[in-house]
C-alpha cells in the first residue's frame, strides 16, 4: 500500500515532462516547435511555418464546447495530400487517427516533441500511409465524465467533438476509418473509449497506458493523504472513490463486459518492464485477461521506463499499426 501511495503521489508532478521526445528533427521542424512554445499561437503563421517546409500541415484550433462550458484546442496533422491533390480528388476523404495526450500534457504535445517529424519520415519511407491524426485538448479529465457530473469529457468527445471534426474536415466517418490511440493517462482513456464503445471505433492502441490494478478501496488511501494526485482522483472520480462510477470506467472491467464487441477491434498495446508507476503490471494483466477471454490482440514489454526516450522509441509501431489496418480496409 505505501509503495502504491508513493508511486500514484509522484505521478501526477513527472507525467508533464515525460513526452519530450530526444528526436532529431530538420529545420523546419525546430521553426514549428518553437512556435509551439507559444501556449496559443498565430494559425497563419503556423501555416506559413509548416508550408515551408511542403510537408504535413498542422491545423490548431478551438471549439467552444456547449457541453464542458468552456473552450478546448485541438490540433489536426494533415498529410501532404491533402492539400496537394488535385482539383479532381478534391473531395477525397481520409481515415483518422485520435490521439490522446498524457496528464499534464496537451494537444501540442505529438506535434512540438518530435512526433511530426517522425510520422514525415514514416512516410517518406512508405510505412505510413496518408490519414489525418486528431489531438484534443483533455486537461487532467481522464477522458472520463467526472463522478460528480460536472465534467462530462467523455460526452463532449463522442457527442460534441467527433462530429465536429469530421464535418469540419474530409473524413471517412465510417466506423472501420476511425481509430483511437493515447499515452498514459491518454493510453487508458484510449481503452476505455475503445472498450466502453467497439462500435464507435475500429482499432485502438496505447503506450504505458495508465492501467491502475489496485481496487477502489486501496487508491482512497490516496485521497486521504491528500497528495495532489488524490486530490486530482477524488475530483474525477469520486471521494472516497465512486466504485460504481470506478468500474463503469475501468478498462478491464469493460473488456469483460463488452468481450463479443471488442473481439471485432483490433488491439495494440505496450509498456516498458520497468515502468515507474508499475504500469507494466497493469498491461500485463489486461494481456493476460484478452488470451482468457481468446480476444486476439497484440501486446508488447519492451525495456525502458516511463519516459520520453520509451516513448520515442515506440511510437512509430503505432502510427504503422494503424496505417496498415486504415490500408486493409480500402
Amino acid at each position: 500500500m505505501r509503495r502504491c501511495k508513493q508511486r500514484l503521489s509522484s505521478y501526477l508532478f513527472e507525467e508533464s515532462s515525460l513526452l519530450r521526445l530526444s528526436l532529431m528533427t530538420r529545420f523546419a521542424t525546430c521553426k514549428l516547435s518553437f512556435m509551439l512554445r507559444l501556449r496559443r499561437f498565430s494559425p497563419l503563421l503556423l501555416l506559413l511555418t509548416v508550408s515551408v517546409a511542403a510537408q504535413s500541415r498542422i491545423d490548431c484550433n478551438a471549439l467552444k464546447s456547449r457541453i464542458l462550458g468552456e473552450t478546448l484546442h485541438y490540433c489536426v496533422l494533415l498529410p501532404p495530400s491533402y492539400d496537394s491533390a488535385p482539383a479532381n480528388h478534391s473531395s477525397r476523404r481520409y481515415p483518422v487517427l485520435y490521439f490522446l495526450h498524457g496528464l499534464g500534457e496537451n494537444e501540442q504535445t505529438l506535434f512540438k516533441t518530435g512526433g511530426w517529424n517522425l510520422i514525415e519520415d514514416l512516410r517518406q519511407q512508405h510505412k505510413v500511409s496518408d490519414f489525418l491524426i486528431v489531438t484534443p485538448e483533455a486537461k487532467a479529465s481522464f477522458y472520463v465524465n467526472s463522478a460528480d457530473g460536472k465534467v462530462r469529457y467523455s460526452d463532449f468527445l463522442l457527442q460534441e467533438f467527433i462530429p465536429f471534426i469530421e464535418s469540419n474536415y474530409r473524413i471517412q466517418r465510417e466506423r472501420r476509418a476511425r481509430a483511437i490511440s493515447g499515452i498514459s493517462m491518454g493510453g487508458y482513456g484510449a481503452l476505455r473509449f475503445a472498450f466502453a464503445g467497439p462500435d464507435m471505433f475500429s482499432a485502438v492502441s496505447a503506450q504505458s497506458a495508465a492501467l491502475m490494478t489496485e481496487s477502489p478501496q486501496e487508491l482512497n488511501a490516496a485521497l486521504r493523504s491528500g497528495t495532489p494526485l488524490g486530490r486530482l482522483l477524488g475530483s474525477v472520480f469520486g471521494n472516497p472513490i465512486n466504485v460504481p462510477h470506478w468500474k463503469e470506467n475501468d478498462p478491464f472491467a469493460l473488456a469483460r463486459k463488452n468481450r463479443a464487441g471488442i473481439g471485432r477491434l483490433a488491439i495494440y498495446f505496450n509498456c516498458g518492464r520497468d515502468d515507474e508507476y508499475d504500469f507494466e503490471v497493469g498491461a500485463a494483466a489486461l494481456d493476460k485477461q484478452l488470451q482468457e477471454e481468446h480476444i486476439k490482440h497484440e501486446f508488447h514489454l519492451y525495456p525502458g521506463n516511463h519516459s520520453a526516450s520509451y516513448f520515442g522509441a515506440h511510437i512509430g509501431e503505432v502510427m504503422e499499426f494503424h496505417s496498415q489496418l486504415f490500408g486493409a480496409e480500402k
